[in-house]
């Protein structure tokens, strides 16, 4: 401890109410904010001769002065302590860096066709707002699945009352073309009131009224409109069968921490209506020597005092896997925020303990893949969020690269990466044809469009960037592709070469920006870039090389040992073909007659080796 400050008379002369401590070192810098309930025996604490913590010896060597401010209230030292930590950074406390608005789905009500749309910020259009959602790809799979449910538009205002006749949504069944009055404002609130049922949990109301529709419509011999109730109904049974808990409704958050070799990892699990939303990892700073419970201290208020909190996000029970010292002062506060009453629980039992545990499970898978993650993914990630501006990090990329030779056996490549790295299960090559050798374009046009009609069916996830390998051409297309298939929040960039064609030079254009710009050759985000770039053009590039070689002539079953010409027509026969047999696991082919479960194994194999 410096020899310029006197702990015994600050603490002799101390009070003993609630409030603030802010510890101050030699460059009178604050290092360290903390709120007691009582501030004497807290401040105490830190000046024994046997303290444990290696982290708080330290801290206490480097403190010159300390600074205390006096409350009324525990809450209002909560609420302080968590503003200054937020406005200084102090180097020894625990800090929360995600501190982004979350997204929320947003049903607009001044319309007479009312229309559901992602939103994140601030909360001043009229209307309902369903979340917070942990993601902004959890947003685009509930609306996707809402689409497809309840067909309520989800275009932009000014797309909707420019329009003429339907667009894509109506022909592929996503929407029921209010624009040109193709529905009655009656029907289409129907639709509306079941997809805010949905949203609020109420599956099984929904389904009653459904059922009640169905029969009616059976009744009246309007059989067409009694399958599409029918329909529907299976579609929200389906979505309840993938649910993995939709018995209690009501709303809870979930949060799980663990520490590990200094690192901390906070998993959140967002239910609402009784629905599993989606999770997101926490990775908070400067944990090095701090226990779970320490770090849960930490976060809960930083997480939940958070401007995007405010109205209305803070759940009413929350469960917890370590408890905390202060955990039913915490509770109270938090209730005084939210309006209500909200719980903090860690013995839990029934459907509660299984979400619980998910969680558990989730966090360790999570800071086991954070700590042996060789390339530092979550660096580079966070280096491209602040590079593009980003509002939070982004949980998907896509990559698009064209590959041929003179214009012959055009392969265009896309590429998934999500937090952990590529993705190789969500890779997909698309043969180009019909269109003239060598024009890059339109290969890119076909392929994007492709792709992206099938996910707006509802085949697969959107990105919240699409990377392009290409320039502005490349990038137009694209821009097209997007809008056309109505797809608006997709960062889309391109990725262009520099004039010496060197890896470290690539130029890049945003869409919607004026002026492209470069990073930095040692720029970790540029390093992530390249790699997602130089991982499509791996894969496009022996895509074509297969398809020029004709190699898919051959069939990938030839050459099984023990599968000969009997077994593999038995095959495809009771699978429907070879993209199916690529598709099943070892247990169903073992179920065919004649193929032994070491057979089924080298079958599997074949398709899913390296």
């Amino acid at each position: 401890m410096p020899e310029n400050f006197d702990a015994k008379h600050f603490l002799k002369n101390l009070t003993s109410k609630p409030g603030v401590y802010r510890m101050i070192d030699a460059e009178q810098t604050v290092i360290y904010v903390g709120k007691a309930k009582n501030l004497k025996k807290r401040l105490v604490s830190y000046f024994r001769k046997n303290v444990d913590n290696p982290k708080t010896r330290l801290m206490v060597t480097q403190i010159v002065d300390v600074e205390v401010v006096v409350t009324h209230t525990e809450g209002e030292a909560l609420l302080l302590e968590n503003n200054l930590i937020k406005e200084l950074k102090p180097r020894y406390n625990i800090l929360l860096r995600d501190d982004k608005s979350y997204p929320y789905i947003f049903l607009s009500s001044d319309d007479d066709f009312p229309r559901l749309s992602y939103h994140r910020g601030a909360k001043r259009a009229k209307g309902r707002y369903f979340g917070p959602y942990p993601s902004a790809g959890s947003v685009r799979e509930s609306l996707n699945l809402l689409q497809k449910i309840f067909p309520v538009r989800q275009c932009e205002d000014t797309f909707y009352r420019s329009r003429t006749r339907p667009c894509l949504q109506y022909q592929i069944k996503r929407c029921t073309a209010p624009c040109v009055d193709y529905v009655s404002k009656e029907a289409y609130a129907v639709d509306v009131t079941h997809a805010v049922m949905f949203l609020e949990g109420g599956n099984e109301q929904v389904i009653s009224d459904l059922v009640a529709c169905m029969e009616e419509a059976s009744k009246a011999l309007v059989f067409e409109k009694a399958a599409h109730y029918r329909d529907q109904i299976i579609s929200l049974r389906r979505v309840q069968e993938k649910q993995y808990v939709s018995n209690e409704g009501g709303d809870l958050d979930v949060v799980a921490c663990e520490v590990e070799n200094g690192i901390a990892c906070v998993q959140l699990f967002f239910i609402r209506g009784g629905r599993n939303l989606g999770n997101k990892s926490f990775f908070p700073k400067q944990t090095k020597h701090a226990t779970p419970s320490e770090v849960l201290a930490a976060f809960l208020p930083q997480y939940y005092l958070a401007s995007h909190h405010a109205q209305g996000g803070i759940p009413r029970r929350i469960l917890l896997n370590h408890r905390l010292e202060e955990m039913t002062w915490l509770a109270e506060l938090l209730g005084e925020q939210a309006g209500y009453a909200v719980q903090l629980s860690t013995e839990v039992r029934g459907e509660r303990r299984r979400w619980l545990g998910m969680a558990v499970d989730n966090v360790r898978v999570a800071l086991r893949s954070h700590l042996t993650s060789k390339a530092n993914m979550l660096q580079r990630y966070e280096a491209l969020q602040d590079a593009l501006q980003l509002d939070a990090i982004p949980q998907r990329m896509e990559c698009f690269d064209i590959s041929h030779t003179m214009g012959e056996a055009t392969v265009a490549s896309c590429v998934v990466f999500d937090g952990q790295g590529p993705v190789k299960s969500d890779y997909r090559r698309f043969n180009i044809t019909d269109i003239t050798g060598g024009d890059d374009y339109a290969a890119m046009r076909q392929a994007l469009l492709r792709r992206y009609t099938r996910l707006k069916k509802g085949e697969g996830l959107l990105p919240d960037i699409l990377f392009i390998d290409g320039g502005k051409g490349q990038l137009s297309q694209a821009t097209e592709v997007l809008e056309e298939l109505q797809i608006n929040d997709v960062l889309l960039v391109g990725i262009a070469k520099g004039v010496s064609r060197k890896a470290g030079e690539e130029t890049l254009f945003l869409s919607g920006a004026s002026h492209p710009f470069i990073l930095a050759a040692d720029s970790p985000a540029l390093h992530l870039i390249q790699q997602i770039r130089d991982e499509a053009h791996r894969f496009a590039i022996t895509g074509h090389r297969a398809r020029r070689a004709k190699a898919r002539n051959v069939s990938p079953l030839e050459g099984i040992a023990g599968l000969g010409p009997k077994r593999r027509q038995q095959l495809l026969r009771h699978f429907g073909g070879i993209q199916e047999v690529m598709r099943v696991g070892v247990e169903d082919l073992a179920k065919l007659s004649g193929i032994s479960t070491a057979l089924a194994q080298r079958i599997y194999d074949q398709f899913h080796q390296e």
